[in-house]
């Protein structure tokens, strides 16, 4: 099962889809895709890792998961909520943030100041220009206007859900932390990150890994944020390698 990055849906993993030699499941997250909108009665997070509860106990679980930035905390969220429904995980560059800014000072401050243009644009009401400067940080490495008229449009209109996750991506859902329900996983972990990524995404993985020790970390050469889409084929030749270690994976 694949969970896929904010701002974009389930066909973002087509790549990676076809690099792996197993029958895969892409969800498209609320408000993604095909996805149901987001009811803002309920944590983002929750209602994404409900329909992902609920889409893995139809395809059939135990299931391997791979994650991408957002959509990777979702599948720590599954796995801590649901372990029965999680064979491994393999995740990309989660953006868990709250473990690394406790262990690495001096790291949220310059998260802050990087982002200060888009929670600027933000709170001026400016859906543009907070995309814009979202994707700056976070992107592919394209230029704003390089980008095709209908992509740009499309994460303007969604750049709201960016702020939906800051209560669990900067807080500690359920306790991962604080209850040490991320050190209680059992199943395999692989953490992964480009080497040209944000300094945020390595920071992340170190303090993941300071709980969960068994994971394995891995840095993929010449990749950024975005390496499951710009490399798949990098990205996949990791998640093979890390099944490899583990039991054939499920292939639903």
């Amino acid at each position: 099962m694949m969970l896929h990055c904010s701002l974009a849906h389930g066909g973002a993993w087509a790549g990676m889809a076809r690099a792996l030699p197993v029958q895969a499941l892409a969800v498209d997250l609320p408000g993604h895709g095909q996805g149901p909108e987001w009811d803002e009665g309920q944590s983002f997070q929750l209602q994404a890792r409900r329909l992902a509860e609920a889409a893995a106990e139809d395809f059939g679980a135990p299931l391997d998961v791979l994650g991408h930035s957002f959509g990777a905390t979702v599948a720590l969220r599954l796995a801590v909520d649901r372990p029965d429904l999680v064979r491994s995980l393999a995740l990309y560059e989660p953006v868990f943030f709250t473990p690394a800014f406790r262990a690495f000072p001096g790291l949220e401050a310059h998260h802050n100041a990087q982002l200060a243009p888009y929670q600027q644009a933000w709170e001026a009401g400016d859906r543009e220009g907070a995309a814009r400067a979202f994707m700056a940080v976070w992107g592919d490495g394209r230029p704003w206007e390089a980008l095709p008229e209908a992509q740009r449009r499309s994460f303007a209109e969604r750049v709201h859900l960016i702020n939906a996750i800051r209560d669990t991506n900067y807080g500690d859902p359920v306790g991962m932390l604080s209850e040490k329900r991320l050190a209680g996983l059992s199943c395999p972990v692989l953490l992964m990150d480009g080497s040209e990524s944000p300094i945020y995404v390595s920071r992340i993985n170190a303090a993941l890994q300071a709980e969960m020790p068994w994971a394995r970390r891995s840095v993929i050469e010449g990749t950024g944020h975005m390496g499951p889409l710009s490399h798949p084929g990098a990205v996949a030749r990791e998640v093979q390698n890390f099944w490899a270690e583990c039991e054939s994976p499920v292939s639903g």
